[in-house]
């Protein structure tokens, strides 16, 4: 057909038309043209401007595509069955006898290469459900292996690479893989306000329990025989707003040992706090305006450990750089930086998200208070969960609280599946295949505490003197602050300690307190929100908390029942269990989601019995501490019924006797 000139004319003149008629046609199509002619006009109108239009096939790709094979065959039998010679043309027959051939050659063509294609899908499929039916085999060993023997099969890094699902349990290959040498940690926690002695919790809410989780975590790591040094790194503030001990460089958290370090115990040695300077160098900032900070934090904390590296390396490494053996982050913006830094260190990190975005930005969606932008505008939400699936990617080993944060928190993590970690892990176990999937090592660490300075104290529970709050002994003088408050000190104390967050759901305990007559006759309540001088200068968050409590507490008129002091120390935290358990109180954690739960542990130390709601961290404390006791229950009416049963109350309190024997971690 190359050679029909006269076609190729005809066909040219045609298009030569369309471009001038291209608008007129645009827009009478509109209405009743369809797409598919749209498209082709316009793409054989590029194809000529390209200069590499060709009629020929054009003309032959229109016609075959345009018209049904039927449609063809059937203009061939008219064109060939004209019995007059006048009216038979020829060319015609010939010509529509090759298109029809031409269409019928295409959709052979076709029809190959779809049986072609969908025979690799097939393929293809069943090898994807042979690698999950293989994958599923031993998905109940999975769920039964916490342990799993063998090591893993990921890729191995050159500098003591950890091995991700499939290892033992962590302290354990840490323990033997660096039985004899004096290992160097690396702990991050970067906002708040961080100090190893007298701890401003509950000040904001960038400090609260997590410092002091991350303090204690690296003073016991510093008395841990074996370790080294431990460097807990944080954000120097010299701010005036705050005491002058947060903008020393460098704080010494515990001392050098020499029973565990024995004859190479060196100057360096230790726990210590480092503090590097980044953002604003006299400014103290919440913790969601660090983030365009990070990088330089990183930078600084990077000096530091391959300086510290070379320092160490001189006194037990023979020279050599004493390079850290795990980075810990804590929190999303540490965890970010510790994913920087373990990258360029090529060191294993660790990650403990604390709380986590993608879990509360579901919460607050639940309560309706904010849109999505207003809440991504207040608390960097999407940045904070970039930074926890970048966590989830580069740790070789992820430490929670409890398994419901496992299941129902990091469940909703693209880079983390709850079955597929399973099956993971036992594929490891059986030594199989992996192809080539790889997830962070979930470890589940509950909460814990040190009891050796608890002191049990010895009330006769039945007696009147038991709830008598004076005695012949001084009294602590938190007692005096608490009990000023109340009208009538003698009634049994529901005491909360959390700071002023939202998410600690005080207003909620104060509006139910206020609406139960009945329990307001027989218990005042005790709220421990932090420490404050004036409202106003609080954070707005934790202000507007603090203002609502007080609205409330005018309200219902609560003037006599509710204790709300300004000040407290953290010494005095022991002293404010004690009154409670001494009037026959309670202790309630009434979080929307309680992520470690540490003064549910501490309450029960002291002979409180202690409510919380079924989210996080109280779940599994709940059921070491009450459900090994042979009593459970729910929180739905908790209150009224603990206080009107001295008998519960006194089988409560065997808790403490109990609780160091039970093994916590």
């Amino acid at each position: 057909m190359v050679g029909n000139d006269w076609i190729n004319s005809y066909l040219e003149a045609i298009l030569d038309a369309g471009g001038a008629a291209g608008e007129i046609s645009a827009a009478s199509a509109a209405p009743g043209g369809s797409a598919a002619e749209k498209r082709r006009d316009k793409s054989s109108l590029m194809l000529r401007e390209r200069g590499r239009f060709n009629p020929a096939r054009y003309f032959v790709e229109e016609v075959i595509s345009g018209f049904d094979e039927t449609d063809l065959y059937k203009t061939w039998v008219r064109t060939s069955a004209m019995r007059s010679p006048q009216e038979r043309n020829t060319r015609l027959e010939n010509m529509s006898w090759r298109i029809w051939n031409l269409a019928r050659k295409k959709k052979q063509i076709e029809g190959e290469e779809a049986s072609r294609s969908s025979k690799k899908r097939l393929e293809r499929e069943k090898a994807r459900r042979d690698a999950a039916a293989d994958l599923s085999e031993d998905l109940s060993d999975g769920e039964k292996g916490e342990h799993i023997n063998e090591s893993s099969i990921h890729a191995e890094s050159t500098r003591g690479h950890m091995p991700r699902i499939g290892s033992t349990d962590a302290i354990d290959v840490w323990a033997n893989q660096h039985k004899d040498k004096k290992l160097y940690i690396v702990l991050i926690s970067i906002h708040g306000l961080i100090r190893g002695e007298n701890m401003e919790l509950g000040r904001d809410s960038d400090t609260g329990g997590q410092v002091k989780y991350v303090v204690e975590l690296a003073r016991a790591l510093g008395e841990t025989p074996g370790v080294y040094r431990v460097d807990l790194l944080t954000r120097q503030i010299s701010a005036p707003d705050v005491d002058w001990s947060y903008g020393e460089p460098t704080e010494m958290l515990s001392p050098r040992n020499s029973e565990n370090l024995g004859d190479d115990m060196g100057e360096s040695s230790g726990a210590y706090i480092v503090r590097i300077p980044f953002g604003p160098r006299e400014k103290y900032i919440p913790k969601e305006q660090l983030w365009p900070h990070i990088q330089e934090f990183v930078d600084g904390a990077l000096v530091h450990i391959m300086q510290m590296s070379k320092v160490l390396g001189e006194q037990v490494g023979n020279g050599q750089p004493v390079w850290p053996v795990v980075i810990h982050g804590h929190y999303a913006d540490a965890g970010d930086s510790a994913a920087l830094l373990s990258g360029a260190l090529n060191v294993p990190m660790v990650f403990t998200g604390h709380s986590l975005g993608r879990d509360k930005l579901e919460q607050l969606l639940k309560q309706g208070r904010q849109t999505r932008d207003e809440i991504d505008a207040t608390y960097k939400i999407m940045r904070r969960i970039e930074a926890e699936e970048l966590c989830l990617d580069a740790s070789e080993i992820v430490i929670t609280s409890t398994r419901q944060e496992i299941d129902k928190q990091w469940g909703l993590y693209n880079g983390f599946d709850v079955i597929m970690e399973r099956k993971l892990r036992a594929r490891i176990k059986r030594g199989v295949s992996c192809y080539g999937r790889e997830m962070p090592r979930m470890i589940p660490i509950p909460p814990g505490m040190e009891f050796s300075h608890i002191v049990p104290h010895d009330v006769d529970l039945d007696s009147e003197e038991a709830n008598e709050v004076g005695s012949d002994s001084p009294d602590p003088p938190v007692w005096a602050d608490i009990m000023r408050f109340f009208s009538n000190p003698r009634k049994p104390m529901i005491l909360a300690l959390a700071r002023p967050d939202p998410k600690k759901n005080i207003t909620t305990l104060v509006k139910a307190f206020g609406e139960h007559h009945e329990l307001r006759n027989l218990a005042n309540l005790t709220l421990i929100m932090g420490n404050r001088d004036v409202i106003d200068e609080m954070s707005s968050t934790n202000g507007a908390v603090l203002t609502s409590v007080l609205k409330l507490i005018d309200k219902y008129d609560l003037y006599g029942q509710v204790a709300y002091p300004k000040h407290h120390k953290q010494s005095e935290v022991p002293d404010i269990y004690r009154l409670a358990a001494r009037t026959k109180g309670v202790f309630i954690n009434c979080a929307y989601i309680e992520p470690f739960g540490l003064t549910l542990i501490e309450a029960a130390a002291y002979g409180l019995p202690m409510v919380a709601t079924q989210n996080g961290g109280p779940v599994d404390i709940h059921r070491v501490l009450f459900c090994y006791l042979g009593l459970c229950f729910t929180v739905t009416h908790f209150l009224f019924w603990l206080l009107m049963s001295s008998f519960l109350f006194r089988f409560l309190t065997m808790a403490f006797l109990l609780i160091p024997t039970i093994k916590m971690i």
